[in-house]
């Protein structure tokens, strides 16, 4: 992409220092809209979970409950990886490349984050080794969690061509979609679901487009297929 030309325009040091400090009252608008809004998600009222899930895990069976590991809220990413699948999504293994640094911190603001794909766990060890991950990924394979969430959908889904997805009904697309539900245990032990997302509300989770957002090219990205360009990172050539 070439630079725009309002983009290249060169200015004395007086002028660009007019300038920035317009877009920083711009800046720090959005900050305060950005912490009202996180305030706004956060009083969202919440869905007690009534069903058991269990899911296959590198410690065998474990329920919802158990993934907690003894913290109150509870981060899942859901993962497209279909049973059979060669390989896990290219899209969701760049959201994943950020889990492992961010799991050094989440657990001391009493945060467990987790992975949840509906491959069976073998399948998902497999690509977490090569990946070189060290998050937790747990295999949903056999129950209902994923279809629950609305992550995944059935044959007659892709019969009918109709799936419900960030809360909107659509045109069915393929088995599998991504998405982040949070969860939280109360001091009974109840567990809520609080929030989920999807799509491009799942943005938040890539510090990559952080840093892409800060440079003069952006994300310099196909706007037809904004992803097309990633690649899962033993594939990148140099």
């Amino acid at each position: 992409m070439k630079l725009e030309e309002k983009q290249t325009e060169i200015v004395s040091e007086a002028e660009w220092l007019v300038a920035r400090k317009d877009l920083l009252t711009r800046e720090k608008e959005f900050s305060r809209q950005r912490d009202a809004l996180s305030a706004a998600r956060r009083k969202l009222p919440m869905v007690k979970i009534e069903k058991e899930y269990v899911f296959e895990g590198p410690n065998g069976k474990e329920t919802l409950a158990d993934l907690f590991e003894g913290r109150s809220q509870l981060m899942v990413y859901h993962f497209m990886f279909g049973p059979g699948w060669e390989e896990g999504c290219k899209s969701c293994s760049y959201l994943a490349d950020h889990f492992d640094g961010a799991n050094w911190h989440l657990p001391h603001r009493d945060v467990t984050l987790v992975v949840i794909s509906r491959a069976p766990l073998s399948e998902l060890e497999a690509y977490k080794k090569r990946m070189g991950w060290r998050f937790k990924w747990l295999s949903s394979h056999g129950n209902d969690f994923n279809f629950d969430y609305h992550v995944s959908f059935t044959k007659e889904d892709e019969k009918k061509n109709k799936i419900y997805y960030n809360y909107t009904e659509g045109e069915f697309m393929m088995d599998e979609l991504p998405g982040l539900s949070v969860f939280y245990k109360d001091e009974d032990g109840a567990i809520l679901h609080t929030y989920s997302t999807y799509a491009r509300g799942l943005d938040i989770l890539v510090g990559t487009y952080d840093f892409l957002d800060l440079v003069p090219k952006g994300r310099d990205e196909n706007p037809d297929s904004t992803m097309d360009w990633v690649r899962r990172h033993d594939q990148y050539h140099a």
